[in-house]
């Protein structure tokens, strides 16, 4: 005869030992292989994005220190040279005026990186604290510019340098680009993150329109005024289809249009081409690194902030 097995009720204010904490800990090590899992996809997909933008940059500078007799097109890729030359820099340099153009460039890009500054700024100001009608229409009209292909105006532009009898000059290259929509944009977006209790105040010392601006607002987006002329410094130095439109005098060409001669004239020598590639680079390197404090610093005040 078989008999039914009971237990005992625990006495009151005692608990039986439970199986949580092996629960947990069991719990704990899907979530651990899930943390690991998705920091080694983030580190390799890293990886591939520094592979695919100074891939291209390390391979060029490897290229132009090459010596005659290594292989740049060699199987497997050689990256490092084994005997690292400067030569090719002097070639590029006598085949070209390297510095001529590299100075034709500079004049371009410093102006529109100034105009941008200075016009983007007061566009911005205007949008951001001023208060007029027609203002949403100006705004759209900015925002509209940002999106129109260059490619769609640019025989409109050469017709209108033309007339202007600008063509053939460093200052008809730069007037299509001394104010951008995304340069206003900026300023705008800066300006309307600034407080304006600070307005207020100097609205009620008897300061003017111009002097909240000047003395004020201005200085309160240095860290913007890097980004704009970073951003416009970059797009007028590597611009090349417009100036190969608008210029037919070598002695007027910028660098980009310039350094295609060397491919034409060291059409075997890609070490050649590689530092007269290099040297339209460099210039834009170092002004980066020097500004990059004040680049990040305008991208944390609002200047890419919607």
């Amino acid at each position: 005869m078989k008999t039914a097995l009971t237990t005992a009720p625990a006495p009151a204010g005692h608990q039986a030992p439970a199986a949580a904490p092996r629960e947990r800990t069991s719990s704990r090590r899907p979530a651990s292989r899930r943390a690991v899992l998705g920091l080694v996809v983030r580190y390799v997909l890293l990886a591939a994005v520094l592979v695919l933008t100074v891939g291209p940059f390390l391979w060029q500078l490897s290229t132009s220190l090459k010596g005659v007799g290594e292989q740049v097109f060699g199987y497997p890729p050689q990256l490092l040279p084994h005997h690292p030359t400067l030569s090719h820099y002097a070639d590029a340099a006598r085949t070209v005026p390297v510095f001529h153009y590299g100075l034709n460039s500079l004049l371009v890009s410093a102006g529109s990186a100034v105009t941008n500054c200075l016009f983007g700024s007061l566009a911005g100001y205007a949008l951001s604290r001023m208060r007029f009608r027609g203002r949403g229409l100006a705004m759209g009209i900015f925002l509209a510019t940002m999106i129109i292909p260059f490619e769609s105006i640019m025989v409109s532009e050469f017709l209108m340098m033309r007339s202007l009898r600008l063509n053939n000059t460093l200052l008809g290259v730069m007037l299509p680009t001394a104010v951008t929509g995304l340069s206003v944009l900026l300023f705008r977006n800066a300006f309307r993150h600034l407080p304006r209790e600070v307005e207020e105040a100097a609205l009620l010392d008897g300061a003017g329109e111009w002097q909240r601006f000047a003395h004020i607002a201005l200085p309160a987006v240095r860290g913007t005024i890097a980004v704009v002329a970073i951003f416009s410094f970059v797009f007028a130095w590597d611009d090349f289809l417009w100036p190969l439109i608008v210029l037919s005098d070598p002695a007027h060409y910028t660098l980009t249009v310039g350094i295609q001669y060397l491919s034409g004239t060291f059409t075997n020598d890609q070490r050649v081409v590689a530092a007269g590639t290099m040297m339209a680079v460099v210039p834009l390197l170092v002004l980066f690194f020097s500004l990059q404090r004040y680049f990040f610093r305008g991208v944390g005040e609002g200047a890419v902030k919607g």
